[in-house]
């Protein structure tokens, strides 16, 4: 009896379990561009181009390799928009009643999937890629009070014996954090990433996108991603030779004008399915031992992988579609209009979201410090929020967006994913980068109209949210040090506050 196959965009790989036993002369394998999922959210326009070009070319893979391929375009006349739709449309062409899909990566993709059981016979198998399942991650995570990601990642080195030695870490310690955060002062060159000319598939759909989703957000120009898994191991091979050495003590750097510095630039690649994390794990684990890299910069890249991708899709599923609703510091406030269009003054601002329009991209630091410890300090709603980073980067996908959003960046989940909030002033900005030197703001300054948003920010996000914060551990010593403030201090911290974000709301 025939099968029909439904591979989503970000399923795009031969390995995924939906096509493990399929029958070349008899099965159907139904790919979809859809209007629904291209127009939930303000997609940047290259990760539109990325995700169509990918599906296209391997779409052209599967039928090299001899399988039947039914490819709905985006443009077709009778095409639903909807996932559930165009399954029933796939059943009723090719008179099949067994569908057969790798569960999706969201809540409201898993729902419409399973809202078909009552009229076709549908099984949804586990998506194996990953390297934790849910029941390992409920096991794990059953009668904690906090599920902190570091006693996950030392679970997962043991359990696919990554960077070991025997029961023990390679290197004598499991987390070399601590020699990651080095600024690259007098470096002049960084290896130019990965560049590709586009063949007539790409340029089509790059015309297509210009087209059909002219007002979304981000530059088109200068596409160059990798669009076949061939390509992204190519990426991911030029990482490993030219930038994984230096990844670990520059991976929280920050440089104007560089965008790219020493990281991977893989995550596109893995979420939607031409990279596998394993793969990817024992390739820098391979390194080490052929080449000797220092382990802080291999093990930092695998614990991005291992450890932190694995643990936030973890808590994704764990939590359920509530997780979204989420919004512990009661944040109200509206995002800020210039976080589309980088005409602000702040000069971190203004270089993260250029680099994010330019490229749908930036790195985690940028994500998590600057851009992120912006909309955690000026209090705005994580929906908000959470729809822009989804909007606006090529590997944003809701099931590792949203934890890393709410949990991470906005403590919107009131510490389940992080420990702390990760509020921080502008010196810790001016630490890791060189943004403050082209700043109209002035970093050394601490109050008044010259001074850093960001170093009164923090202290009024202290003062605001006291009665939530002030029994956490990592934040007793700020506290102590606001307590030392005089009350014209303080005053003095909130009258800035009001005044910048009355200036920042009438812009």
């Amino acid at each position: 009896m025939a099968v029909l196959r439904l591979v989503m965009g970000d399923q795009l790989n031969l390995a995924i379990s939906s096509l493990t036993d399929c029958d070349k002369c008899n099965d159907i394998i139904l790919m979809s561009e859809l209007k629904q999922e291209a127009s939930y959210a303000n997609h940047h326009k290259k990760k539109l181009v990325l995700i169509f070009s990918a599906m296209r070319h391997f779409a052209q893979e599967l039928r090299e390799q001899g399988y039947q391929v039914d490819y709905v375009h985006y443009t077709d006349p009778d095409n639903s928009g909807s996932f559930e739709h165009e399954v029933l449309r796939a059943c009723e062409r090719h008179k099949i009643q067994q569908l057969v899909v790798t569960e999706p990566s969201e809540h409201r993709v898993l729902h419409a999937m399973e809202s078909l059981s009552d009229r076709i016979n549908i099984q949804i198998r586990d998506d194996d890629r990953f390297l934790c399942s849910h029941t390992e991650f409920q096991h794990w995570a059953r009668g904690k009070d906090t599920l902190r990601m570091e006693n996950f990642y030392r679970l997962m080195r043991k359990t696919h014996n990554i960077l070991m030695d025997g029961n023990n870490p390679i290197g004598g310690r499991w987390n070399f954090d601590s020699e990651n955060r080095k600024t690259p002062k007098g470096i002049k060159f960084f290896p130019p990433p990965y560049r590709q000319v586009n063949d007539a598939i790409t340029q089509q759909v790059i015309n297509f996108v210009e087209t059909e989703f002219k007002d979304h957000f981000g530059d088109i120009d200068n596409f160059d991603f990798a669009v076949t898994r061939q390509q992204a191991l190519n990426v991911l091979d030029k990482f490993i030779t030219e930038r994984l050495a230096l990844f670990g003590d520059f991976q929280d750097a920050m440089l104007q004008g560089e965008a790219w510095l020493y990281h991977s630039h893989i995550g596109m690649y893995l979420n939607m399915g031409l990279l596998l994390p394993l793969e990817v794990v024992q390739k820098a684990q391979q390194a080490l031992q052929e080449h000797n890299p220092p382990i802080n910069a291999v093990e930092g890249f695998i614990r991005q992988i291992l450890g932190w991708r694995e643990y936030v899709r973890g808590i994704y599923w764990l939590q359920g579609p509530q997780y979204k609703q989420l919004n512990y510091l009661d944040a109200k406030n509206d995002l800020p209009e210039f976080f589309w269009s980088a005409d602000t003054k702040l000069n971190c601002l203004k270089q993260c979201i250029s680099e994010t329009k330019a490229h749908a991209y930036a790195h985690h630091i940028q994500r998590l410090m600057v851009l992120g410890n912006f909309t955690l300090l000026t209090g705005i709603e994580p929906k908000q929020v959470n729809e822009w980073y989804l909007a606006v980067y090529a590997d944003a996908y809701e099931w590792v967006e949203l934890p890393n959003v709410s949990g991470m960046v906005l403590y919107a989940d009131g510490g389940l994913l992080a420990s702390k909030p990760y509020a921080a002033s502008g010196a810790y900005i001016n630490k890791m980068s060189d943004y403050c030197k082209q700043c109209d703001y002035r970093v050394s300054q601490k109050n008044g109209p010259d001074a850093c948003p960001f170093n009164y920010l923090y202290w009024n996000f202290l003062i605001t949210n006291r009665q939530k914060f002030e029994t956490n551990f990592r934040l007793g010593m700020s506290y102590r040090t606001l307590d030392k403030m005089s009350e014209e201090k303080r005053e003095l911290i909130q009258s800035d506050a009001r005044v910048f974000w009355a200036s920042v709301t009438a812009e």
